[in-house]
């Protein structure tokens, strides 16, 4: 267990935080359900979002400091308890808690067998390889079953097709200029996203090109060396920052990133976080920053 993230909780933070969980909860006049709203453990990013696009906040979630680095929205609020790692959460936290339900992405974390000992569990899947968005929508219609939240589910899946037709307008001036998604992990390598992605999927729907056209995985994305991104020509560069400002300031400096074509052209820009392997609220945010960096412009 990673030793940033205490194994042990005192009594009076745990009746504390237990006594504060039901106030997390945003009171839709739900019907009764198998697992209570109010009670509900995201040991994934994806499963924070589905819960609170049906306008439930989890009761935890792990890793919180890196979700506000590389996700930010939704944000969380303070109340919300740490349980560690998402890929090693700390077991004995979740027993202690009680949850009605424990959400976690399938295939990722601590398996199906460990997480039923301590409660309920449901496995979301990010993507069958082609359409992530697509997923996520029959994830959280499944999620919103589960607790009684189907029409939750639907309202936010309306209001979700109804944004992305009032966005559609506010590219319509680019033509095929292609656009670049990408974020820097260390001064030598950078994520880019391409086909099968979530950003692509809706690329696809506002009418955009995606600058990168290579080789990605499963998710959408792939690491490549920086020296690749200068073989980018003639598009419009995005870099979703995480807390890397010191990096950038840095890449930013070598003669490699001054002669790069998109550098050259005044065509980079840096955006806050947005997750790439999210759902419909990523989606969201996702639009409103490209509305906000490139909307209304050639």
């Amino acid at each position: 267990m990673d030793n940033l993230f205490a194994t042990d909780i005192s009594r009076r933070r745990l009746v504390t935080a237990l006594a504060l969980a039901p106030l997390l909860w945003h009171t839709r006049g739900v019907r009764a359900a198998t697992a209570d709203p109010r009670r509900v453990v995201a040991l994934e990013w994806l499963p924070v979002e589905l819960l609170v696009a049906l306008g439930v906040t989890p009761m935890a979630v792990a890793d919180i400091t890196n979700y506000r680095l590389w996700v930010g929205e939704p944000p969380l609020p303070e109340g919300v308890i740490e349980v560690g790692l998402r890929t090693e959460p700390n077991l004995e936290l979740l027993t202690q808690l009680q949850p009605s339900l424990i959400v976690y992405s399938a295939g990722y974390g601590p398996g199906e067998d460990k997480i039923k000992r301590i409660a309920p569990g449901l496995g979301v899947n990010f993507s069958d390889g082609r359409q992530p968005l697509t997923s996520s929508r029959q994830s959280l219609i499944e999620l919103g079953e589960t607790l009684g939240l189907a029409s939750q589910a639907r309202a936010h899946l309306n209001e979700f097709d109804a944004f992305i037709e009032q966005m559609k307008p506010r590219f319509a001036a680019r033509g095929d200029r292609p656009l670049l998604l990408m974020s820097l992990l260390d001064e030598r390598h950078a994520l880019v996203i391409g086909p099968n992605s979530l950003f692509q999927q809706v690329m696809d729907m506002l009418g955009l090109k995606n600058g990168w056209q290579g080789e990605v995985n499963f998710w959408g994305s792939a690491v490549i060396g920086l020296e690749r991104l200068a073989t980018i020509e003639a598009s419009d560069v995005l870099c979703f920052a995480h807390g890397d400002d010191a990096v950038m300031e840095r890449i930013a400096a070598t003669p490699l990133w001054q002669a790069m074509p998109f550098v050259r052209a005044g065509r980079f820009q840096r955006l806050p976080p947005v997750w790439f392997y999210g759902a419909t609220l990523s989606a969201m945010h996702f639009c409103r920053l490209l509305d906000k960096a490139l909307g209304g412009r050639p």
